[in-house]
């Protein structure tokens, strides 16, 4: 919040109007008797007839430093000190002559116009001086206010910057109080500690009542209101009706408003003199008033609310844009499973009912092949159920692996065997170093892994095409590829494919096994990270792509193996 340090402050409020009174009779009578005294000591008049102007000098002087009060009071002393002390005869105010007489009254208006121009200027270069100052402050308020990307923190700029510029006016304090998800008011911001902070159940039951009705309500002696209850009226007032009674310390609670719509409460602990900020009544406040100080308050407050409804405009963008996805991933997967259940169901049901067929002689052969297909069915529902649980848990950050030592390449061994009826007379070539070292994983995670590396090679590449699988160790990694000869991924597409749902329409497909879910590769990189790894995919310079991914070696295993 060091931003505000240097913020111009707005001018404090001045003395009270009595004393201002006082202050500028004296300087009229004064500064108008130095002049009378100067002119009669050196016996300028009547030797220089003009000298009259003299006064208009002083009263210039005055309306621009003073206002237009003083500099009237200052040609009334002037027009009757000149008939006193120097117009014939003396020391009466008597005239002698009519064109005397005219002169002094030609004098009194022209003091008084000049008075009243010099005044207006006053006022026009003050109004000038004082929008520049608020300009600038404003200014700098969004700009801090917009460099901050999280609504707590734009929240507490602006409660800051209300006690830095308002401080004159007996702003001690500033709190931020939002509608929770449930309606109910929490504190956002403050500009005090945050352990220093909190609302009593009458402050709490007030800041309900301005949100639900919109007004601003002072308080004090708070520790006498009235036990809150159902029909809870807040304990509130400005100052006493008795003697004009002023209070040290009050607490004012103002609605933010956007519109018609309360988005929030700004709470003020103030001192001294309550009624700046806002006229004197405890309710119905209103935000159109004379005082341009107030004005430039309710602009703070319109920020407040800006800051307020933009944030909450853009959550529910987010929100929406999240509802939009996952309608759309909803989609996909009801599209998607549906699909994938559907074909593996209707072979086993098919394959089944044949074999129920009472009137069919089927020899052994054909039962096992038979039975071998509905295995095959089955293995493969087993993998789409255990990719969506996998996805599941890895999106809810409930994935934990258990690892335990275990030789990689014993692991790709019995992934490929268990595999052999996936991926029949199709050759596999293995590029295993005899020195692989043993690692830390998840048997059952490494193994998902691998299965749906090559589950992928086979469904997307020739029946006759190869298959090769390679690992080797690089520095404290380990690294295993699955490389296929089929057509290969687009570069444009070879991050957006370990997303879920997401698959390669131009992938050309072989025709022999059916199209994935989309879901296999995205389960990879998720079990993958999970072991601190990473995956990625590149095409072959002759053709075909290569996934690949890293593994980290435990301690003890890496050092025995360097």
């Amino acid at each position: 919040m060091s931003q505000f340090e240097h913020l111009p402050s707005l001018k404090a409020r001045e003395e009270p109007r009595w004393r201002h009174t006082v202050i500028d009779g004296l300087l009229a009578i004064v500064s108008v008797a130095l002049v009378t005294g100067v002119i009669s000591v050196f016996h300028l008049y009547p030797r220089i007839p003009t000298i009259a102007f003299a006064y208009l000098l002083v009263v210039l002087a005055l309306a621009s430093l003073r206002g237009r009060f003083v500099a009237i009071l200052a040609s009334l002393v002037a027009f009757f000190s000149y008939d006193f002390f120097l117009v014939s005869p003396l020391y009466t105010f008597v005239v002698a002559k009519f064109e005397d007489l005219l002169a002094l009254f030609v004098f009194l208006a022209t003091a008084i116009i000049t008075s009243q121009f010099a005044s207006a200027l006053r006022r026009h270069a003050e109004e000038a001086s004082r929008r520049e100052r608020e300009t600038r402050v404003l200014y700098q308020l969004m700009r801090t206010v917009n460099g901050e990307e999280e609504l707590e923190a734009q929240l507490s700029t602006i409660a800051r910057a209300v006690v830095d510029v308002f401080s004159p006016w007996g702003v001690r304090d500033c709190s931020l109080l939002l509608p929770d998800g449930a309606g109910t008011l929490t504190l956002q911001a403050s500009t005090a500690a945050a352990d220093q902070v909190q609302l009593s159940p009458d402050e709490e039951a007030t800041a309900g009542w301005v949100m639900k009705q919109g007004q601003t309500v002072e308080l004090y002696e708070v520790t006498r209101a009235p036990h809150v209850s159902a029909a809870y009226a807040p304990h509130v007032g400005v100052r006493s009706a008795v003697g004009g009674q002023r209070m040290r310390r009050h607490m004012r609670m103002i609605p933010l408003k956007v519109g018609k719509d309360v988005v929030g409460v700004m709470r003020l602990l103030m001192e001294d003199y309550p009624g700046l900020l806002v006229t004197e009544n405890s309710l119905g406040v209103e935000r159109e008033r004379p005082d341009p100080q107030t004005a430039f308050f309710w602009t703070f407050l319109d920020q407040a609310s800006s800051v307020i409804e933009r944030v909450r405009l853009r959550q529910e963008h987010v929100q929406m844009q999240v509802l939009q996805q996952t309608d759309a991933l909803r989609a996909a997967l009801l599209s998607s499973v549906s699909h994938d259940l559907r074909t593996p169901l209707s072979s086993i049901k098919a394959t089944t009912s044949s074999l129920l067929q009472e009137d069919v002689q089927w020899d052994e052969n054909t039962q096992r092949s038979s039975l071998q297909a509905i295995e095959r069915e089955v293995d493969r529902l087993n993998r789409l159920v255990g990719n969506l649980l996998d996805l599941s848990r890895i999106e809810g950050n409930a994935l934990k692996p258990e690892k335990e030592w275990y030789p990689l390449d014993e692991l790709i061994y019995d992934v490929l065997g268990r595999m052999q009826p996936l991926l029949h007379d199709r050759l596999v070539q293995t590029s295993l170093p005899e020195d692989l070292p043993p690692i830390e994983v998840d048997y059952l995670q490494i193994d998902q892994v691998l299965t749906n590396l090559i589950e992928n090679a086979v469904r997307y590449t020739p029946a006759a095409s190869p298959i090769e699988i390679s690992a080797r160790v690089e520095g404290e990694l380990v690294s295993v590829s699955v490389a296929d000869r089929g057509p290969g991924i687009p570069p444009a597409k070879s991050e957006r494919i370990f997303d879920k749902f997401y698959r390669v329409l131009d992938m050309q497909h072989n025709g022999t096994h059916p199209r994935g879910s989309g879901l296999g590769l995205a389960v990879c990189r998720g079990l993958i990270e999970a072991h601190g790894g990473r995956i990625w995919v590149k095409n072959q310079a002759s053709g075909g792509a290569v996934f690949s991914f890293t593994l980290p070696m435990g301690k003890s295993e890496r050092i025995m193996y360097e």
